[in-house]
């Protein structure tokens, strides 16, 4: 439960707070300012890192203090958030990021000790490198990789869905080898970094600024490298693949920029994010085709991870040269991509003739509407026992809904939400920890086998919704149902590890499902509310009797 609770408490804390600073910035006037390299085109709050910080900081401090490891990455990240807020709300040059970068680096350098010894068998049998070779090369990993991220932060969700995508792929390598403390970060930031992209889809509400996104690349870095150098089986060029993108980025262009004369640190539009723009590609499909590539450099780590370290390298540097040579002969012959034929002539046109009539959205909504809720009413009977305080809890927050429901106050949507988002997570570990007898076997796979066919319904409807607000699903949404989904599908997965991936796949899928009929519903929310309180009763029930 402990792993379970620290990934809803990140999630929860980042969401909660995010709005809250987010109009505190707008009143004191902390926000990006849009100009000609941006993408964005009205002034946006910058205060989503330090909502971040607080979710992922909060539960590592209380959990896992006593562990050097631990200590050191916090120490390091305090002092790289104490840098971004001053950065975001004042401004700092090159100069004074680099310091802080310098500092953090140091803190896991020499208290963390944390340094790149071993190549693997890039050197000849296993030499490991010393000290004047180790700390200058492990110091230029950590600033290199810290301002790659920070650069890659350029097109809404860009950073958060490549790190999220990132920070996956360490803990679940962590927890195969043993090393829970950098599992366990790594799942904090990952919370931290769902409840934040929550409110950072396009178009973004707000922005993680220099805050969030040099803690993302801080703890990528150092949690990759912690994880390979303490390992004796996997391969110390994984980083190099979990990190590439970005790095290559980063790399090509400060690249070009010396090339045509002028300061690496000069911003410009050189970035892959910014030629994807100039191809013709939307926001929305530029940011969807990194993540598809940043997901197969994922897949390639976790499949490569005990292969011999040349061939890893080998391939990095394949990858490297077909991309740069990709990128500069399609800006060189100014190819962009052409939207008039058959997609937009055909398919894009049919698409608004469905949505325009209607009828899918009808009779999909109808069937999602009354499964989901059916869903988690039998979720809540799923459980053999349930704790007392649970079933206080339950009866509790019935009553305020009743409450609500007769007083027909208008915080009833709030009530509602709270009390889903309150007994959803608990209705799903009891179901997994403990199942009646009477689910064994046939009926939990069928039990289970639903939640990917909701995950369908909640694409269906946002697409051909025609709502213009609330909740609608966006490419990185997609990903974090494909990552809760596809952990539990990876092989060698520990039955602890089965378990705990498949309860926040569960959890992610029944918020997200309610959150797309809270927005359908568009503020009609007594049947859910009906719902609500039946499932409350039901655990409330067996927890009395």
């Amino acid at each position: 439960m402990i792993f379970l609770s620290t990934l809803l408490f990140s999630v929860f804390t980042t969401i909660a707070l995010t709005p809250l600073l987010g109009n505190l910035a707008v009143r004191l006037q902390f926000v990006d300012i849009p100009d000609e390299r941006k993408v964005h085109l009205r002034p946006i709050p910058r205060i989503g890192g330090i909502a971040m910080a607080v979710g992922a900081l909060l539960p590592i401090l209380y959990w896992l203090k006593d562990d050097q490891l631990v200590r050191s990455w916090l120490a390091g990240s305090a002092v790289l958030v104490i840098f971004g807020i001053i950065d975001d709300l004042r401004g700092l040059g090159p100069k004074a990021k680099l310091v802080g970068q310098i500092i953090a680096a140091l803190i896991m350098v020499f208290y963390g000790e944390l340094t790149i010894t071993s190549l693997g068998s890039l050197l000849p049998d296993g030499r490991i490198l010393p000290d004047p070779v180790a700390i200058p090369l492990t110091l230029l990993a950590i600033v290199g990789v810290t301002n790659a991220i920070n650069l890659a932060d350029g097109l809404d969700g860009l950073a958060g869905g490549i790190c999220l995508l990132i920070f996956s792929a360490i803990g679940f390598m962590a927890y195969q080898a043993g090393i829970s403390s950098i599992g366990f970060i790594a799942l904090a930031m990952s919370g931290a970094i769902f409840g934040f992209l929550k409110f950072n889809t396009f178009p973004a509400s707000v922005f993680m600024g220099d805050t969030g996104s040099q803690l993302l690349g801080f703890s990528a870095i150092t949690l990759s490298l912690s994880l390979t150098q303490q390992s004796a089986v996997l391969s110390p060029m994984i980083p190099l693949l979990l990190l590439g993108l970005p790095v290559l980025d980063t790399i090509y262009v400060m690249a070009a920029r010396i090339a045509r004369g002028v300061s690496p640190f000069i911003a410009d539009r050189r970035h892959l994010h910014h030629r994807l723009l100039d191809l013709g590609l939307h926001h929305t499909e530029s940011v969807m085709a990194i993540y598809l590539v940043q997901t197969g450099m994922i897949v390639a780590a976790y499949v490569f991870r005990f292969y011999p370290d040349p061939l890893i390298l080998s391939g990095y540097i394949l990858f490297s040269a077909v991309a740069v040579y990709l990128s500069i002969h399609s800006h060189g012959i100014r190819w962009r991509i052409k939207r008039s034929g058959w997609y937009d002539t055909v398919f894009k046109r049919a698409l608004k003739r469905l949505r325009d009539e209607g009828t899918i959205i009808r009779h999909t909504f109808r069937i999602f509407e009354i499964g989901m809720p059916l869903l988690l009413l039998f979720s809540c009977l799923i459980p053999a026992r349930v704790p007392q305080y649970m079933s206080v809890l339950s009866i509790l927050l019935a009553a305020c809904i009743l409450a609500a429901l007769l007083l027909g106050k208008s915080s009833l949507g709030t009530v509602v939400r709270l009390a889903l988002y309150l007994i959803i997570p608990f209705a799903v570990y009891l179901g997994e920890k403990d199942p009646s007898a009477w689910m064994a076997g046939a009926p939990m796979h069928a039990y289970n086998l639903l939640f990917p066919l909701f995950v369908v319904f909640i694409i269906v409807i946002s697409k051909f919704s025609r709502r213009r607000e609330g909740f609608k699903s966006t490419p990185m949404d997609f990903l974090v149902f494909f990552l809760a989904i596809a952990f539990t599908k990876l092989p060698h997965a520990k039955g602890s590890d089965y378990q705990t991936g498949l309860m926040a796949a569960k959890i992610i899928i029944f918020y997200f499902c309610f959150e797309v009929m809270l927005a359908e519903l568009r503020g009609e929310v007594r049947r859910v509310a009906m719902v609500t309180l039946g499932a409350l009763i039901v655990l409330g029930g067996k927890g009395l009797f």
